[in-house]
């Protein structure tokens, strides 16, 4: 299919989900006669760009925050270097994220993935973001620091959406995040679902967890608690030593089959798998084919699991980047993967070959 068509159908059904969640909730009637206009003015002008030669992705990965509260095993944050306590860096400014974020509505990206680092830590950008109505923020938390005036700001500005990181049931998600993690994220749960505010969950699939999480008794609990939309993401080992909770073959298969079955089942949510769903679109979408990723500190990457950089959106421009001989040399590299490979994230396979383009 043509991954453009692929892409616009795939926004149609998030826009859709997002519609019938606060039609049932019988709130939130702004966002809603705006979201569908938004959405739609930014695919004309994606399609404008193309038009000229020149790709724009629907997504943007920003990883706004360089710090975190929690210290997950396995964290390819930390293992990437853009999370840490002692950074010799000076994260972007709130100045400098509203210029990156003008830039990409401009330019007719619809959604701005927010990342860290923990994001909640850079309030400052996170109310940034409430203010493009016509971008939809996934904000992918660790869910412990969710407070009072949070809620209040996701109440009102239904463009922010909050995505708690899970492994699975309360067990498994503390032996990896912590102890109280999970109970800190069920809490936040039941303040959102209360209220009636929409969230999402991201879990980190592996070959202990995968028996759990991949099911629809997981699942029907999630949606229970008001969750929706499920984001399951296949384990790349960043961190040395952790290769053995990477999926086999078989079981990448089994994940992406179970997940194709659970999008015809659950149609109240958005179920996606990353990066399975990449293998209907012609292979990897970093480097700009579908996303691509700044670090806290303006880097421009292809992804965060290839966290290689050569030039910063503080002196480049994100058409500039989008274009440049290295996102291009990227995404041959994906497309020559997808060719040849059988699963898993193909830029982390390829990451000596990235680092030679440097």
């Amino acid at each position: 299919m043509d991954l453009n068509k692929y892409i616009e159908q795939g926004i149609s059904s998030i826009a859709s989900a997002l519609s019938n969640f606060y039609i049932s909730e019988g709130e939130s009637t702004d966002f809603l006669v705006s979201l569908i206009p938004s959405l739609t003015l930014s695919t004309e002008r994606r399609q404008s760009y193309e038009e000229s030669g020149h790709h724009i992705p629907p997504f943007l990965i920003a990883s706004i925050a360089s710090k975190c509260n929690l210290r997950c095993a396995g964290c390819y944050a930390r293992a990437g270097g853009i999370c840490s306590e002692n950074q010799g860096e000076k994260e972007l400014s709130v100045d400098e994220w509203k210029n990156v974020l003008t830039e990409a509505s401009e330019l007719g990206i619809s959604f701005v993935l927010l990342a860290g680092g923990e994001p909640l830590l850079r309030r400052d950008i996170v109310g940034l973001a409430a203010n493009f109505p016509n971008m939809i923020f996934p904000i992918f938390t660790n869910g412990t620091l969710l407070d009072k005036e949070y809620i209040k700001l996701f109440e009102k500005h239904c463009n922010l959406i909050p995505v708690f990181s899970i492994e699975g049931d309360a067990k498994e998600t503390d032996q990896r995040r912590g102890e109280g993690v999970s109970k800190n994220v069920q809490k936040a749960m039941d303040d959102l679902h209360t209220r009636g505010i929409l969230f999402a969950s991201s879990v980190t699939v592996t070959n202990l967890n995968l028996s759990t999480v991949v099911t629809e008794s997981f699942l029907q609990d999630l949606r229970s608690k008001g969750c929706g939309a499920v984001f399951f993401v296949e384990y790349v080992p960043a961190e040395k030593g952790t290769e053995a909770l990477v999926l086999s073959e078989d079981e990448a298969e089994s994940l992406n089959k179970e997940v194709g079955r659970f999008k015809a089942q659950f149609t109240d949510m958005n179920i996606f798998a990353f990066p399975g769903d990449e293998k209907y679109m012609g292979g990897c979408l970093a480097a700009g084919r579908g996303f691509f990723h700044v670090n806290p500190f303006g880097g421009a990457e292809a992804c965060p699991f290839s966290p290689f950089s050569k030039l910063n959106v503080k002196e480049h421009s994100i058409l500039d980047i989008l274009g440049s001989p290295f996102f291009e040399e990227v995404r041959r590299i994906g497309k020559e993967d997808a060719m040849q490979h059988s699963g898993g994230c193909a830029l982390f396979k390829h990451e000596n070959e990235i680092k030679q383009l440097l």
